[in-house]
């Protein structure tokens, strides 16, 4: 059973950083795809970022491309995303999800990937 926990977030002004990290447990090999998720008050939920563990390749939505960067540990079981130039909008619940055990070559594929684990997840304010 893959769990995922997720840690950071918090309360940030515009233009500052936050750093969310998520770590799982449970995987049986490192081929597996994570990413962030965040929903604001009502708005859907969107994808943030996503990173396949086989490989480190990512993708981001063009929200938060260029601010946004997604990574992982050395044994690819946890997974952060740096937060910088935050803004107001990125405001929200951040869930991390994964999808165990996918073959993928790039981001994209990651990208298009339902999750099926998901986290608790943490709240990330920005106040203007």
């Amino acid at each position: 059973l893959v769990q995922l926990a997720e840690t950071g977030g918090g309360s940030e002004q515009t233009g500052g950083s936050l750093r969310l990290s998520c770590v799982a447990s449970g995987y049986t090999g490192r081929r597996n795809c994570m990413g962030w998720y965040r929903q604001a008050p009502g708005k859907e939920r969107e994808r943030v970022a996503v990173i396949y563990t086989g490989n480190g390749n990512s993708e981001y939505s063009a929200a938060v491309k260029g601010r946004f960067t997604i990574s992982q540990d050395n044994t690819g079981n946890t997974i952060y995303l740096q937060m910088n130039s935050l803004k107001p909008e990125d405001s929200g619940a951040y869930s991390c999800g994964a999808e165990p055990e996918t073959f993928c070559a790039n981001g994209y594929c990651c990208w298009i990937k339902n999750f099926s684990v998901w986290g608790q997840g943490t709240q990330v304010t920005v106040s203007s």
